[in-house]
């Protein structure tokens, strides 16, 4: 064989060997990549499953509904509205993305300073930043057909308070979280708020949801909560207390209208307050409900139970007579008045005229803890069972025998304090037949049961001697009620500062029952140092008890215990 033949037949063998070669080689190939897939479809399909799941899937939060507030009669005092929050995941998101700036309008804010909160963001590795919360529903979906790259949209709830500032010092409001900060929606969070659920949703890329797999748990409601208030006697109290306020240009004001029968608080008001609703301009002055936070010293409203103390140790009748000659007297060094020399006044005088030598004789003359048991057992110097957040207890000392000048101006309000919403519930018992209850801002589904501080002709008794203070001659006439017969107690009191009374300061309040005939409200109004010439408690305080107990009796329909003479002519005629 020649050498070129020899040569072809070696070519020839070469060109076989690679053409096996590259035979086998891509047998091995296909072989490797069919095992790869078989092996990605039977037994790696469950990791590989996992691992795209997780890329994903995520578990979201539901936002549950919040419990309503409402009124006695189920008129709306707290509601949910719902709202979006607009969030950005800055890792996803694009600074230069075509929307961006009508993204930027949407949320009323510069294009620049939107893509600058966006970078800044990025650069901080953040994965969460707000944009925007509790936006309209109509805003939210306007943005969310923008599809901006790691922008998002959650669905929440926004609390709404459709009463306003009339019922804001009760109710309280919610953070932007939804979690109860003041009043009842602090009190009974854990009752309102709820629970979220829970739902699996799968995200593109970019973290926007794209597909609702399913429900892991649903969320829970809260529950709502129905108060005692009425919402109509709430509207008038606000309306007439904030009247007196301005008129009187006084620095703060409260009203509390309770039910006598129940215990129930129907209004509870306050001067100055707030719009719930848009807390930008909120102070720590317009905040607190002074009703139950602030404490004053009860002054003349005091007197009525010192003359029931002083008839329940036995010692009085109404008709006891007590000499407050010569209209002032001298004790251990210090000096009490009346007004003038009232003379010999009996029970119900010595309430006509506001003597305070009369309570001062009558409680020293009998045992020391008397008139502080008394007060104690009609709840002073305890809080109240409201169960209000920030409730103060007032003051109520124990003085020994010796401290007969304390145990002397304690029988006419001086030397303790209260609430206007403990006053309120001292009185109960004078309008109840000596049965005490508790004030509640819950409505109240049956009568409750309360426990006997007086006995009921005392109680009685005394209601009727301060029917007097609202006649002619009693320090209370312009409490007058039209068509009622009301009782009650004018007070006031100098104002107490870090320095002791003031002189040129006050404090004035009424505190009173209607119709007295057959109780139903008991109502205490008080403003804080009016300014001009009117400050005294029947002047100031008693007209808006007046107007307020009128309408609130005729909101309940309540009937009319004192006829004007001539009708009660027609109906004896007739």
């Amino acid at each position: 064989m020649s050498a070129k033949q020899e040569d072809i037949r070696l070519s020839a063998a070469a060109r076989g060997w690679r053409l096996g070669f590259v035979f086998v080689l891509l047998v091995l190939v296909g072989g490797g990549i069919v095992t790869k897939l078989v092996s990605l479809y039977t037994l790696d399909q469950d990791f590989l499953q996992r691992q795209g799941d997780a890329r994903s899937l995520r578990t979201t939060l539901i936002p549950a509904h919040r419990g309503i507030v409402s009124d006695r009669n189920g008129e709306p005092l707290a509601v949910s509205a719902p709202v979006a929050t607009i969030w950005a995941d800055p890792a996803r998101s694009d600074s230069f993305h075509p929307s961006l700036e009508y993204l930027a309008t949407l949320l009323d804010m510069p294009r620049a300073d939107l893509a600058e909160t966006l970078r800044v963001a990025k650069q901080a590795n953040k994965r969460f930043i707000y944009l925007k919360r509790q936006v309209t529903p109509e805003l939210a979906d306007q943005i969310g057909d923008l599809k901006v790259p790691g922008v998002h949209v959650d669905r929440e709830y926004k609390r709404y308070y459709p009463a306003g500032e009339v019922a804001t010092h009760v109710v309280g409001f919610t953070g932007i979280d939804g979690n109860g900060q003041e009043g009842l929606e602090l009190a009974f969070d854990d009752w309102l708020r709820g629970e979220p659920g829970r739902k699996l949703v799968m995200q593109d890329r970019v973290g926007r949801t794209i597909k609702h797999i399913k429900s892991i748990e649903s969320e829970k409601p809260g529950k709502d909560v129905q108060l005692s208030l009425d919402l109509r006697i709430q509207y008038m109290a606000y309306r007439e207390l904030k009247a007196a306020v301005t008129s009187h240009k006084a620095d703060s004001g409260s009203a509390v209208i309770l039910d006598s029968r129940t215990g129930e608080v129907l209004a509870m008001v306050n001067q100055p307050a707030y719009n719930p609703n848009d807390r930008s301009e909120v102070d720590g002055n317009g905040l607190r409900n002074r009703a139950v936070t602030d404490t004053f010293e009860p002054g003349s409203t005091m007197k009525p139970l010192t003359v029931a103390a002083a008839m329940m140790s036995g010692q009085y009748q109404a008709d006891s007579i007590v000499d407050t000659s010569p209209g002032f007297m001298r004790i251990k060094g210090r000096t009490i008045r009346d007004h003038r020399n009232y003379g010999e006044l009996d029970l119900t005088g010595i309430i006509t005229k506001s003597s305070n030598i009369g309570v001062s004789k009558l409680a020293l003359s009998m045992e020391p803890e008397s008139v502080r048991n008394l007060l104690h057992n009609i709840g002073l110097g305890q809080v109240t069972e409201t169960g209000f957040p920030g409730e103060r207890t007032g003051r109520l000392p124990f003085y020994p025998a010796k401290r007969v000048v304390e145990r002397a101006t304690m029988s006419y309000g001086y030397g303790l304090s209260v609430t206007p919403l403990q006053l309120a519930q001292a009185y109960i018992p004078l309008a109840n037949g000596g049965v005490a209850l508790p004030a509640t801002l819950l409505k109240q589904h049956e009568m409750p049961t309360g426990r006997r501080v007086m006995p009921e002709y005392i109680a009685d008794s005394v209601l009727e001697m301060m029917e007097t203070v609202t006649r002619p001659g009693g320090t209370g006439r312009r409490a007058a009620v039209h068509g009622y017969r009301s009782a009650g107690k004018t007070g006031t009191v100098h104002k107490v500062l870090s320095t002791g009374y003031a002189d040129d300061k006050y404090i004035s309040f009424f505190a009173g029952i209607v119709p007295v005939s057959d109780p139903r409200l008991v109502v205490v109004v008080m403003v804080d140092n009016p300014k001009g010439q009117e400050y005294y408690g029947g002047e100031v305080a008693a007209p808006v008890f007046s107007r307020v107990s009128a309408n609130a009796l005729r909101i309940l329909n309540v009937a009319p215990d004192k006829w004007p003479e001539s009708k009660q002519q027609q109906v004896a005629g007739n």
